[in-house]
C-alpha cells in the first residue's frame, strides 16, 4: 500500500474521474483527491467532481460509510494557484457564483445522509481545514498540520466558516482565523477539528475502519435522521450562511486589500500593508 493511500478491505469498485477517485468496499465509499503534485488543491473542476461525488454518494443505498481521503504529500492546500489568478480579475458577481459553486461542494460533504470521515495527513491549509470541518469526523496523524491561512492573502475564511464554527466554537475560530497560525494534530483533537490522532498511517486506516465498523452496526435511515436532527437543534441555517459568507468573500475578493494580498501570494512579494521588519 502507498504510504497515502486508504486501501479499504478487498472486493472494491472504482468510478474515476479527472481529481477524484471513489471506491466502495464492504459498504465504504473511499472518495480520493489526486492532485499530489499540486498538494490536492482546488480548482473548479476539483470543485465540481468532488460535489458531484458526494451528491451522487448520498442516495447511494450500497453505502453506508464515506471516506474523504487523499493522495500524496498534503490532504489538501486549500486554492490552486492557477484557480487564484483567475479569481483576482472577477466581478463581485462572478466571485458570488465563483465562491457558491465551493460552498455547495461543503453541502454537499456536511449534508450527505452517510457518515463522513476525513482522512487526515500531511497539511491542510485554507479551504482544506473547511473539507475537515464539513466532515462528521475526522482522523489524523500526528505529524498533521492546519492553519485558517486566508487573512495572510487579505481575505477571509468566509465560506468554510460555519463548519469550523460548529467543529472549534467561536473562541478558537477567533483566534485561528485571526493569526493565521499554524497548529498540529494534537491541537486540532483537543478544539475537536479531529476526533482522533495516531501516529502511523497503519494507525490511521485501523482507526477509520474501526469507526466504520461502529456505523456498519447501525440502522442507515437512523443515521440519516441523526444527523439532520443534530444540525436542526444545533440551529444551523446552511442555506442563509452560504448566502451570507459566499457574499462576504466575494467583497473581499474584489477589495483593495483583497486584490493587493492575493497578488502579493502569486506574485511571491510582500502584499502592501506588511512591515518590512515583521515580515515572515
Amino acid at each position: 500500500m502507498h504510504a497515502h493511500v486508504y486501501a479499504p478491505p478487498a472486493g472494491k469498485t472504482r468510478i474515476m474521474s479527472e481529481f477524484v477517485r471513489r471506491e466502495l468496499s464492504s459498504q465504504v465509499a473511499v472518495v480520493t483527491l489526486r492532485r499530489p503534485e499540486l498538494h490536492n488543491a482546488f480548482n473548479e473542476t476539483v470543485i465540481e467532481q468532488l460535489t458531484a461525488a458526494f451528491l451522487e454518494l448520498a442516495s447511494a443505498t450500497d453505502v453506508r460509510a464515506v471516506v474523504l481521503a487523499a493522495i500524496g504529500k498534503s490532504f489538501c492546500a486549500g486554492a490552486d494557484i492557477q484557480w487564484m489568478k483567475r479569481m483576482v480579475d472577477y466581478s463581485f458577481d462572478k466571485n458570488v457564483a465563483d465562491a457558491a459553486t465551493m460552498a455547495r461542494m461543503l453541502r454537499s460533504i456536511r449534508e450527505c445522509p452517510k457518515p463522513v470521515i476525513a482522512r487526515v495527513h500531511g497539511a491542510a491549509i485554507g479551504g482544506g481545514v473547511g473539507l475537515v470541518a464539513a466532515c462528521d469526523m475526522a482522523v489524523a496523524v500526528r505529524s498533521a498540520v492546519f492553519s485558517l491561512s486566508e487573512v495572510k492573502l487579505g481575505i477571509v475564511p468566509a465560506v468554510i466558516s460555519p463548519y469550523v464554527l460548529e467543529k472549534i466554537g467561536p473562541g478558537a475560530a477567533r483566534r485561528y482565523a485571526l493569526t493565521a497560525e499554524r497548529f498540529g494534530a494534537d491541537e486540532a483533537r483537543r478544539l475537536g477539528l479531529v476526533s482522533e490522532v495516531v501516529d502511523t498511517i497503519e494507525e490511521l486506516d485501523a482507526c477509520i475502519e474501526g469507526f466504520a465498523d461502529h456505523i456498519r452496526a447501525n440502522g442507515p435511515q437512523a443515521l440519516a435522521v441523526c444527523k439532520q436532527v443534530l444540525s436542526t437543534v444545533a440551529g444551523h441555517d446552511w442555506k442563509h450562511m452560504t448566502e451570507e459568507t459566499v457574499r462576504v468573500i466575494a467583497d473581499r475578493r474584489v477589495s483593495p486589500e483583497g486584490q493587493d494580498g492575493l497578488k502579493a501570494y502569486l506574485e511571491k512579494r510582500k502584499p502592501g500593508w506588511t512591515s518590512p521588519d515583521k515580515a515572515d
